[in-house]
């Protein structure tokens, strides 16, 4: 296969149009404070904050995943869009709206202000790797899609994509990669349009091909697994940066529950031209297309069905498009990615740990290399593995067994301390390290019931573990503040100072609603003089 010198072009041509508009947005963040620069001042409105988060949420591991998993495992496998869909709207309608009425500046800042500073901390790691295996998901994709449409060599693609995303996050921040985002859905949107119909018409494509495996099957010793996989989707999906970075940017709470529902429904209607392009990948019959390999695909391939479709079953022009709409989902979420591990390592960690008195200019600095370095490990993983849809899953993992129920007793559950967090935290990561991973090649060191060897962990030990988490969490929280309040045990054995940090964060609660009841009680005063001063003037003009 030639080298595709106008799809070369097109290329070439969006990523300038791209560095250009983050270019131009990062002069809105010159003049701001680094806080201001973390969450864009507070001042995305409604409709920027629906194209960010949507183009955020439909990645390249999003596309390319579809479409693999309903080529290859039907219907009742192509389980992310759908939950992960509902899981943004559980987080725009409960969560959202808490955290940024809360004025928070990150996801972990109302962690932190619970269970201290250097205990929430620990909790960054998790989100690091979720971030860096996100981003090397679909970094990947989009190799191999210029690999197969372009004859570009993969490792070369991922490096250059990475290099761009990575440059215009580095110099404008939010601000940079949320008016990109804007171009990038647009042009991902037309051209999943512009796709579909040429690659379903194709002579072919026969769809009664699939029409016995298209739904996909369930095996009985599957269910455990299956159910494992769905609560990992939908609750593994709320503890994101990248989601909360967003929505605290966004000017009002009703603004960020809008625009979060928003965003989920179009990232559902998103998934169905590569969902439609799964099936015919699955339908075609390669034979007789120009595609010149091993038929059938061969399981290395399969992650690769969707930019294969558009290559092989479309004219040039369209395939050329179709690159521009992978291109555009990586960018769109690459450099939410990296700004989102950036952020918490120079606000959480940097400034909050290691430097309190650093200086704005420092945690600029900070920032920009949290950025450097997620955009290099990402760069390399995505290089080194190249299972997609299996990136994608493992996404959700940590943040699911660790984060999730760890995000969500610190809102709901008000006596949650750094005890039980902690204890939490450590048990359900034992229990998921403890089960092994396939993919990352760690042997299981526990064997949950139904194990096989042959079939793996059928257990939901994912599900386990973030029971646990729960349990641990909200038990031990309540049973130290039970024995410190009592007695049972002195204060100063207090380690992690729990007792008065409760005691301050009553103080606090106290005095805002005192300063509340004195600007209301000053507004009745203001009130009263003025209606007291109507009366005056009309008694006047009556006299």
């Amino acid at each position: 296969m030639a080298l595709n010198i106008p799809g070369l072009i097109s290329v070439i041509v969006f990523y300038i149009l791209i560095l250009v508009i983050g270019i131009i947005a990062a002069r809105k963040s010159r003049n701001n404070n680094a806080e201001d620069s973390f969450v864009a001042n507070r001042s995305i409105g409604l409709w920027l904050s629906f194209f960010t988060l949507t183009a955020t949420n439909v990645g390249g591991g999003y596309l390319n995943g579809t479409a693999e998993a309903m080529a290859y495992s039907g219907l009742l496998w192509t389980n992310v869009p759908v939950l992960y869909c509902i899981s943004i709207t559980i987080a725009g309608v409960f969560y959202a709206p808490k955290m940024r009425r809360g004025g928070y500046i990150t996801m972990f800042d109302p962690i932190q202000t619970k269970i201290g500073d250097r205990a929430g901390s620990t909790l960054f790691f998790p989100q690091l790797m979720g971030d860096v295996f996100w981003t090397a998901a679909i970094l990947s994709a989009l190799g191999s899609t210029m690999s197969l449409i372009l004859d570009l060599d993969p490792v070369l693609s991922i490096i250059v994509s990475s290099c761009v995303s990575v440059f215009y996050t580095f110099i404008g921040g939010l601000y940079s990669v949320a008016y990109t985002d804007v171009i990038q859905l647009i042009c991902l949107t037309l051209g999943l349009i512009v796709s579909c119909p040429f690659a379903f018409f194709h002579p072919s494509v026969d769809l009664s091909r699939v029409e016995d495996t298209w739904v996909g099957e369930i095996r009985t010793n599957q269910i455990g697994s299956y159910a494992d996989l769905c609560f990992q989707i939908l609750f593994g999906g709320l503890p994101w940066q990248v989601f909360y970075q967003r929505v605290l940017a966004c000017k009002s709470p009703s603004i960020a529950r809008t625009s979060s529902i928003l965003a989920a429904v179009c990232s559902l209607l998103l998934a169905i031209p590569p969902a439609a392009v799964g099936v015919v990948g699955a339908a075609a019959d390669w034979n007789t297309t120009s595609y010149d390999g091993e038929v059938p695909i061969p399981q290395e391939y399969r992650s690769f069905i969707l930019p294969m479709v558009l290559n092989y079953l479309c004219p040039l022009p369209v395939a050329v498009l179709g690159l521009g709409v992978v291109a555009a989902a990586v960018m769109s979420s690459a450099d939410s990615s990296v700004l989102s591990s950036g952020t918490i390592f120079a606000k959480n960690i940097y400034k909050d740990v290691i430097r309190p008195q650093a200086s704005d200019r420092e945690v600029m600095w900070v920032l920009r290399g949290g950025i450097l370095v997620t955009g290099t490990l990402s760069c390399v993983l995505a290089i080194m593995v190249k299972t997609v849809y299996g990136l994608y899953y493992m996404c959700s993992d940590l943040m699911y067994v660790i984060l999730f129920p760890q995000l969500t007793c610190v809102l709901w559950i008000g006596f949650t301390n750094t005890y039980g967090s902690l204890t939490g935290y450590i048990l359900s990561l034992f229990l998921r390290v403890g089960a092994g991973d396939v993919l990352l090649g760690i042997p299981p060191l526990i064997h949950f019931p139904y194990y096989s060897e042959a079939d793996g962990q059928l257990f939901p030990f994912k599900t386990l573990a973030m029971v646990v988490n729960f349990v641990a969490t909200i038990s031990v929280s309540a049973l130290t503040r039970h024995m410190f309040r009592r007695g049972w045990l002195s204060t100063r054995w207090d380690v992690f100072n729990v007792m008065k940090r409760e005691e301050d964060a009553k103080i606090a609660e106290e005095r805002g609603e005192s300063l509340m009841m004195k600007e209301r009680d000053d507004g009745n005063r203001d009130l009263d003089y003025a209606q007291n001063e109507k009366m005056k003037l009309k008694d006047n003009d009556m006299q």
